[in-house]
């Protein structure tokens, strides 16, 4: 292990992953000083003392053993098995948001570069429980790793629709990679890390708290292309996964269900508000990313006139957001998000902190 991916798992187990604090106090000194001062070895900067008493508690060598007993890595920005798809979650929001690493257990080689995340109610209906296994059957048959959250309910549906086809799925958890959580779930959980992924942010051994479902959401929608919402609630916590996948520029996608349903009443009023895009079958789904340039069969050069657009106002004006892009090219929102998408997958365009610029030109 590297001296930098040890100080980054040093950051994860003295703070809750998404700690002001800790994450102001990195932006000014850096990774490496406050890594040291958390762990006593330097006295600039000045840290908390719970940050030193959690690693006390928890020594990074001791985190790590326990991380290979249970069969998992610890993973960093920057190595081969780095979800890149993570990295968004820092241009969203200063000082940035993505994990400082992730645990990953699992046999499997997902495919994240294609990956839809499916969320929902855990008290689902049978109509809801049907149109989740379905979704992540159809969806994992059509090449698409399917992201959720092992949950009951719809999140386990939908995992068991990929595993049912030997499609790829990927659970990400609110504890460590090494809790059986719900405990039910065992078993689907063995069985999503013969094929796939098991992920967590939080050092094995954590257990489940309700605040950690909530951050966990933003990494279950940046691992998706698009999220598609089965049965919420109108306070159900699968609404903020749908919200962070809009605030990253992904499809927000949400399935009807029936007008009386209090299971739906949130899908229902995202969709209505303009949140989430109806759809009803993974040919929607489909229909929904290739329109944010993710055709099944798309050349690699394809870009729509729209695109090209965006791409030359970025070059009159860097750092751009998409209200102003909306508004300089009087397009709709969502041929603006699905413009820049393709222009970030091609590599011609990428977000910043202060907006999107230009990354290289677009080809001819």
């Amino acid at each position: 292990m590297t001296s930098r991916e040890h100080d980054l798992l040093t950051l994860s187990i003295a703070t809750e992953p998404l700690d002001v604090t800790m994450r102001e106090v990195v932006r000014t000194h850096g990774v490496t000083a406050v890594a040291a001062a958390c762990r006593g070895e330097s006295g600039t900067p000045e840290v908390p003392g719970e940050w030193r008493e959690r690693l006390r508690s928890s020594p990074p060598d001791r985190v790590l053993a326990a991380g290979a007993d249970s069969g998992a890595c610890w993973v960093v920005p920057g190595r081969s098995a780095w979800p890149v798809a993570l990295d968004d979650l820092d241009a969203v929001d200063d000082p940035g948001l993505a994990p400082w690493g992730l645990w990953v257990r699992g046999e499997g080689r997902p495919e994240l570069t294609r990956a839809v995340s499916v969320v929902g109610a855990r008290a689902c209906t049978t109509y809801g429980a049907e149109v989740a296994s379905d979704l992540g059957a159809d969806l994992a048959d059509r090449g698409w790793t399917v992201v959720s959250g092992a949950a009951f309910g719809i999140d386990g549906c939908a995992h068991r629709g990929a595993l049912g086809v030997s499609g790829r799925t990927v659970a990400v958890l609110a504890c460590g990679v090494d809790v059986a959580y719900p405990r039910a779930h065992t078993n689907l959980l063995d069985r999503i890390a013969e094929v796939g992924w098991i992920v967590s942010e939080h050092p094995p051994g954590t257990e489940p708290l309700r605040h950690r479902f909530l951050t966990r959401n933003r990494i279950i929608a940046a691992l998706g292309a698009g999220t598609v919402v089965v049965e919420a609630a109108a306070r159900s916590g699968s609404l903020n996964t749908l919200r962070w996948a809009d605030r990253l520029g992904r499809a927000s996608m949400a399935v009807p269900g029936p007008v009386l349903s209090q299971q739906s009443s949130g899908t229902h009023l995202a969709v209505r508000r303009g949140e989430a895009v109806l759809v009803t079958s993974s040919d929607d789904v489909a229909e929904e990313l290739d329109g944010l340039g993710w055709a099944d069969q798309a050349p690699s050069d394809a870009l729509t006139d729209e695109a090209r657009l965006i791409h030359q106002a970025l070059a009159r004006e860097s750092g751009l957001g998409i209200g102003d892009l909306t508004v300089v090219l009087e397009l709709p929102v969502r041929t603006v998000r699905a413009g820049l998408s393709m222009l970030e997958r091609r590599g011609c365009a990428r977000r910043t902190s202060g907006g999107w610029v230009v990354a290289r030109d677009v080809p001819a």
